[in-house]
């Protein structure tokens, strides 16, 4: 894959559509062109009304294009929603070679003998995702590709959807914004190659999505995405508190919670109260928080932080990381993750997330960030763009298959690496599937 690529993602969120376009690079992705537009037809992650969510998403592109001076054919397409579905799966294949050596489409085929599960004539699956190999009983390998054996035998992690939803988006996308989708990709794996480290996902580790209106987790246990799930709650239901407890409408709300986490999320290390949300300077002695330079429509000038944190945010932050934490016991992996947690997504810059995800889960907590990413990087540093940058990452991986493959691509940067260098004898998979 040349440098010079340039590949597009499109994050379609509960609250927003982010469209980015990036250059690949060596070293990571160059960010060119940035937008964030307010979502409309959507709710949950899934497209409720197709017009209206074709408006946003042309909006966003439109915007990314101008700023990049790119005009956009193709794109990586995130996905979620509560009917996001994962399972571990085993495929075996006898070594196709007479000489025994393995090659790609040996790998191709034992992805394949995985993926054939037996699924709901309403599931379409996303990703086979390859843990790890076995050659011959020799397990622990990640990349079988140029050794010798007789049997080939691989463990993976399969992510299904329901296929209207997949459907619906690429309907959207090809035929009412006239761009085309390279591939359908669950935003949870997005944001996990947008933030987490290699040394996290080797030791084993939680990531923690949490976007308007469901939270995604994902969890690597030895390098290897091992578990994936998506739980309905999300930081719109803060929203909906404060406006209930409040008695404010909904955007008075959101602005509320937007400046919360503004003006306390960068001085909770520092802060002297147990939830690191107090305020430096002259307001540490006070409990009111001065909301006058929001201007409100309902004139809220000062509102007690007590109320706000303790009696309203706090609540369901704690009520959400308990849903997170009865995932992980579901899970079976929560006792193998000493990297802790890594916290993304809009919802991770809510005031107190950190703290109430430490306290709920008992684990070190972290926020995370886009990393290795240049260009555009002040529009992108933020755990909000996690997904979209995510994208790009997944598309830099990203490798077609054969016509005639229900597996649309194979995902290299994960655990499997199917040439000895990216650039090398990539040319000879490549070559593998054009016709003769």
């Amino acid at each position: 894959m040349a440098d010079s690529k340039i590949v597009v993602g499109i994050d379609i969120g509960s609250s927003k559509i982010a469209a980015i376009i990036g250059q690949i690079q060596e070293e990571g992705i160059n960010i060119l062109g940035v937008s964030e537009v307010p979502s409309r037809g959507i709710r949950k992650g899934q497209i409720i009304d197709i017009e209206e969510a074709a408006s946003s998403i042309n909006a966003s592109l439109d915007a990314a294009e101008r700023m990049a001076g790119y005009s956009v054919d193709r794109v990586f397409v995130s996905l979620s929603g509560i009917h996001i579905l994962s399972q571990n799966s085993k495929g075996i294949v006898a070594i196709s070679a007479p000489n025994g050596e393995i090659g790609p489409q040996d790998v191709q085929r034992v992805l394949e003998a995985a993926g054939a599960i037996s699924t709901p004539s309403t599931t379409t699956i996303l990703h086979v995702l390859p843990k790890t190999f076995t050659v011959d009983g020799e397990s622990g390998i990640k990349d079988p590709v140029g050794m010798t054996g007789v049997r080939l035998e691989v463990d993976t992690h399969i992510i299904t959807a329901n296929s209207v939803s997949v459907k619906n988006v690429q309907r959207v996308l090809e035929q009412e914004a006239g761009v085309g989708v390279s591939q359908v990709v669950f935003s949870g794996l997005a944001s996990a190659l947008s933030v987490l480290t290699d040394t996290e996902r080797e030791l084993g580790v939680i990531l923690i999505d949490v976007g308007a209106g469901i939270t995604n987790i994902c969890i690597y246990v030895d390098g290897a995405l091992s578990y994936s799930s998506v739980i309905p709650i999300g930081a719109r239901h803060i929203t909906n508190d404060l406006a209930i407890g409040l008695r404010i409408s909904l955007e008075s709300a959101e602005k509320i919670k937007l400046y919360l986490s503004r003006k306390y999320g960068k001085k909770h290390r520092e802060a002297s109260g147990p939830e690191g949300l107090r305020p430096s300077g002259e307001e540490e002695s006070s409990d009111e928080v001065d909301l006058a330079g929001l201007h409100l429509v309902e004139d809220l000038k000062k509102v007690s932080q007590k109320t706000l944190v303790d009696g309203i945010i706090k609540p369901r932050l704690n009520e959400l990381f308990t849903f997170v934490g009865i995932e992980l016991k579901k899970s079976g992996f929560a006792t193998q993750t000493p990297a802790g947690v890594v916290i993304t997504g809009g919802g991770a810059r809510t005031a107190g997330a950190q703290e109430s995800a430490k306290r709920m889960l008992s684990m070190p907590v972290r926020v995370g960030i886009p990393a290795n990413v240049t260009g555009l990087i002040d529009d992108v540093e933020n755990p909000a763009f996690a997904t979209s940058v995510g994208l790009l990452f997944f598309a830099k991986g990203f490798r077609p298959q054969e016509e005639g493959s229900f597996l649309d691509g194979i995902m290299s940067p994960l655990n499997l690496s199917l040439t000895r260098g990216i650039f090398g004898p990539i040319s000879k998979l490549i070559k593998t599937f054009l016709p003769k």
